[in-house]
């Protein structure tokens, strides 16, 4: 999986390029998720159509809805940072954030499932600041599209860090 942009192949490339415009957002943020489904169905959960036509890396990401407490399992563009894995909540540059948005800030922990049938629960939290900064730009180098998402959509992209949902060591040493 070609990661970053510069270094991405020139099919790749414009295909990122593509999906940015405001015609192919459209249409893919109606096609993609279905298309992605079956692809990930065939794969057995080892690959997605987008991640085999734009070689960006991508995760599936299990929340709860917010209102119905139903697990929803969504392929996102997820990419390691140091604290676990960053998404961005682009939503093809629609005016509003997208369902798992709303569902991560209700219910932060999650589920996400990468390559090789690999899962874990995370915690998601929105970073600010300097490292909000710092992570929008890592994921600016992978997909510049999204620069376009947030122009258009007319709101800042949500970004989040899934970090693993460790036991944290009782302070009262076990006790209840």
């Amino acid at each position: 999986m070609v990661r970053d942009y510069d270094a991405a192949g020139v099919v790749h490339r414009t295909a990122r390029r593509l999906a940015a415009t405001r015609p192919a957002s459209w249409l893919l943020a109606r096609a993609m998720p279905a298309a992605d489904r079956v692809v990930l169905r065939l794969s057995r959960g080892r690959g997605t159509l987008t991640g085999v036509v734009t070689a960006l890396p991508v995760v599936l990401l299990t929340t709860t809805g917010a209102r119905t407490g139903t697990a929803r399992r969504v392929p996102v563009m997820g990419f390691g940072v140091d604290a676990g894995i960053a998404v961005t909540a682009g939503n093809f540059g629609a005016a509003h954030a997208p369902a798992w948005c709303h569902n991560l800030r209700a219910q932060p922990r999650a589920r996400l499932a990468a390559g090789g049938g690999r899962e874990w629960v995370v915690v998601a939290r929105e970073p600010d600041g300097e490292e909000r900064r710092r992570i929008w730009d890592q994921g600016l180098a992978i997909h510049p599209g999204a620069a376009d998402y947030e122009r258009r959509s007319g709101r800042a992209v949500a970004v989040f860090v899934l970090e693993p949902d460790v036991p944290r060591p009782d302070p009262n040493g076990g006790a209840g």
